[in-house]
C-alpha cells in the first residue's frame, strides 16, 4: 500500500450522526466515544493532508418528501420518520470539524442508500485516479461501512476498514463487525497502523 493509489472514503460525517444536536446522534454517540472515532479521523486527515492520498466524501441527501425511497425498512425507515438527511438542512451538512480539509476532500454525491458505490460516480473517480486500495471510516459499521466495504471487495480493489475510526450502533455491533465479520473480506487496523503501513509517522 502506497499513498499514491490509496483513497479514503469519509461516510456519514454529518451533522445528525456526530453534531450533538443531531437527529440521529444518539444512535452513534456511545460507540463513538469508545472508538474515539471523530478525533482519531481528524488526527488521520492531519497526517494525509499534505499527502497523496485521495480523500473522498460520500455524504447521504434526501429530498424534504423522501421520494426517493420507495417502502424503506429499517434504518432508512427510521430516517425517513425522524426526517433526517434533508438536503440543505443543517442536519445534513458535513460536520464543522471537517471544514479545514475542505481544500482535500473531494465530495462525491448521489448517495441514497447504504452503499457509496450506488447511484454515484465513486466507481469512475477512483479509476481515474488509479486507486487500488480503499480505507473506509466512519458510520454507521453494519450498515454504510459494510455495504461499501464489500461492494469495494468485489469490484477488485484492496479494502482496510478502520477500527478506531468507524461507530455502530453499540460497542458490541461494533466490535463484532471489526472482529467477525470485515476480516473476511477486508484488513482491519487501526488509524495508526494504517499511518505505519504508508510508511507516514503518526
Amino acid at each position: 500500500m502506497n499513498t499514491h493509489n490509496t483513497a479514503l472514503l469519509l461516510i456519514g460525517f454529518q451533522n445528525d450522526y456526530f453534531a450533538p444536536n443531531g437527529i440521529l446522534h444518539g444512535i452513534v454517540e456511545e460507540s463513538s466515544k469508545v472508538t474515539n472515532a471523530l478525533s482519531n479521523t481528524i488526527h488521520l486527515l492531519d497526517c494525509l493532508e499534505p499527502t497523496s492520498v485521495l480523500i473522498v466524501e460520500t455524504p447521504i441527501f434526501f429530498t424534504s418528501s423522501y421520494e426517493e425511497m420507495v417502502d424503506p425498512i429499517g434504518i432508512l425507515k427510521t430516517i425517513k420518520e425522524v426526517r433526517a438527511f434533508q438536503v440543505g438542512t443543517e442536519g445534513s451538512k458535513t460536520i464543522e470539524e471537517l471544514n479545514r480539509f475542505k481544500h482535500r476532500i473531494l465530495r462525491v454525491p448521489g448517495k441514497r442508500g447504504f452503499n457509496a458505490f450506488v447511484n454515484t460516480n465513486l466507481n469512475e473517480t477512483l479509476q481515474q485516479n488509479a486507486i487500488k486500495n480503499i480505507v473506509l471510516a466512519g458510520t454507521l459499521t453494519s450498515v454504510c461501512i459494510d455495504s461499501t466495504g464489500r461492494s469495494a471487495h468485489e469490484q477488485g480493489y484492496q479494502v482496510t476498514i478502520l477500527s478506531d475510526c468507524t461507530s455502530a450502533r453499540t460497542v458490541f455491533e461494533q466490535s463484532f463487525y471489526c472482529e467477525n465479520i470485515f476480516p473476511l473480506y477486508a484488513n482491519v487496523v487501526t488509524h495508526t497502523e494504517l499511518l505505519s503501513q504508508l510508511a507516514l509517522s503518526p
